[in-house]
C-alpha cells in the first residue's frame, strides 16, 4: 500500500505537499484551514523586522491566455486560462511580535503537521546578522519545525535583501553561518532562480551549514502592456518595477534550476517549487531528487489555500504509486536526476544516414 508520509531534514511529514511562503500563508486562520484541507506542511509568509509598506493598488495579478492564443492579458475574462501569476508584494507587513503566540498556538493544535517559518533580514553588516539571529530565535522559541531563509524575493524595497543577497555566494554562506550559530532546528535556504549557475549559490549555502535548499522563487519580470492605453497593465501613477512571475509558466524553468542543484549535490536535500498544479508536476520534482514540494499560485486560485489542489496531489500520487507498486516516495525519488545531461551528450543520427530534407535545404539557401 502506498505511504505518502516522508522524512525531510529529520522532520516527519504526513505527506510531502506544502503551501509555499506566499499570500495564502499570511494569517493564522489560513494556515489552520490549510492543515484541515490536508497539506502536510506550511511555510509562513516571510517575517521580517523592518517596517514594510506595500505599493498602492493591486499586488498580485494573474496572466491569462485566450483559448485561441490571440491575447495574453491580466484582464479577467471568459474563454481564457491562467498561465502565470505576477506579484510585487513585499514580505509580511505583520511584525515578528504579531506572529509570537500565534505560531505556538498553531503547533499546539496541529502537532502532526509541519510548520516552517520564513524569515528575512538584510546583509552586509553585523547588525543585519544579528537581525537574522533575532528572527530565528524568535520563531524557534515558538516551536516551529524549521526555518526557511528568504534569499530569493525578486522585489524588495531594499537592495540588500531577498534576491539581492541571494545572488552573492559569499553573503549567503556567511548569513547561513550566522543563523546556524543560534538555530536548534533545521535551516532551509530559499534561493533565487535569477542567477547564472544556481548550483554555485547552493554550494555556498550548504557550506554555510544549510540543511536543505528550496527553489525556485518567482522569476523577475514585468507585466504586459495594454495596447490601447500603452500603459503597463499593473502600475502606480504610470510606473512599475519588476515583480515575480510564478505559476504554470515557470514549471520547466524551475525544473531546470532544480536539476542543476540535485545533480551537483545528489546527497543533499531539496524542496521543489514552481508551477505545481497537479501530482504530475510534483512527480517531476521528486524524480529529480526533491524530498518535498511547495505550491503557491494553484492554491491561491483554489479558495486561497488549495483544498482541491492538495486533494488532487494526494489522490494522484497515491494512485500512481499503487499502480506501479511503489510503497514510498523513496522508491522513485531521484530516478530521472541523471537523465539530464549536456547538449553534447544527446545522441545524433549517424552522419552517413542523415540528410537535410530538400525543403529545409531550400529554406536555408533562401
Amino acid at each position: 500500500m502506498a505511504d505518502l508520509s516522508t522524512e525531510f531534514t529529520g522532520i516527519k511529514f504526513p505527506n510531502p505537499f506544502m503551501l509555499a511562503s506566499a499570500p495564502p500563508t499570511e494569517s493564522e486562520s489560513n494556515i489552520r484551514r490549510a492543515y484541515d484541507a490536508g497539506w502536510g506542511g506550511v511555510v509562513t509568509k516571510t517575517i521580517g523586522l523592518h517596517q514594510v509598506t506595500n505599493v498602492r493598488g493591486p499586488k498580485t495579478k494573474f496572466l491569462r491566455l485566450d483559448e485561441d492564443g490571440a491575447r495574453k492579458s491580466m484582464a479577467k475574462r471568459d474563454a481564457s486560462t491562467v498561465m502565470a501569476s505576477w506579484n510585487w508584494e513585499l514580505i509580511s507587513d505583520k511584525p515578528l511580535d504579531w506572529w509570537i503566540g500565534k505560531l505556538s498556538a498553531i503547533k499546539r493544535d496541529y502537532p502532526d503537521h509541519v510548520l516552517v517559518a520564513s524569515v528575512m533580514a538584510g546583509s552586509g553588516s553585523d547588525e543585519e546578522m544579528r537581525n537574522w539571529q533575532t528572527l530565528v530565535q524568535g520563531v524557534q522559541d515558538e516551536g516551529v519545525d524549521a526555518v526557511e531563509l528568504n534569499y530569493s524575493c525578486p522585489h524588495m524595497d531594499r537592495d540588500d535583501m531577498g534576491s539581492g543577497l541571494g545572488k552573492d555566494a559569499a553573503l549567503v554562506s556567511t548569513t547561513t553561518q550566522a543563523v546556524k550559530e543560534v538555530a536548534t532546528i533545521p535551516v532551509w535556504a530559499k534561493l533565487t532562480p535569477a542567477t547564472a549557475d544556481i548550483a554555485e549559490e547552493a554550494g555556498a549555502t550548504f557550506r554555510g551549514g544549510a540543511d536543505a535548499i528550496t527553489s525556485s522563487n518567482t522569476f523577475p519580470s514585468l507585466p504586459p502592456i495594454d495596447p490601447e492605453t500603452l500603459d503597463f497593465e499593473v502600475n502606480v501613477d504610470g510606473f512599475v518595477s519588476p515583480g515575480g512571475l510564478g505559476g504554470p509558466a515557470i514549471l520547466m524553468q524551475s525544473l531546470a534550476k532544480m536539476a542543476q542543484m540535485t545533480q551537483a549535490f545528489p546527497d543533499k536535500e531539496f524542496s521543489g517549487i514552481g508551477g505545481i498544479s497537479t501530482f504530475k508536476d510534483a512527480l517531476a520534482y521528486f524524480l529529480l531528487g526533491c524530498g518535498t514540494v511547495q505550491v503557491a499560485t494553484a492554491a491561491m486560485l483554489d479558495k486561497a489555500i488549495g483544498p482541491n489542489v492538495v486533494r488532487g496531489l494526494i489522490d494522484g500520487m497515491t494512485e500512481l504509486m499503487e499502480r506501479r507498486g511503489y510503497t514510498s516516495l523513496e522508491d522513485f525519488r531521484g530516478l530521472r536526476r541523471d537523465s539530464v545531461v549536456a547538449q553534447s551528450q544527446i545522441g545524433r543520427p549517424d552522419s552517413a544516414d542523415y540528410q537535410v530534407p530538400a525543403e529545409e535545404a531550400e529554406g536555408y539557401a533562401s
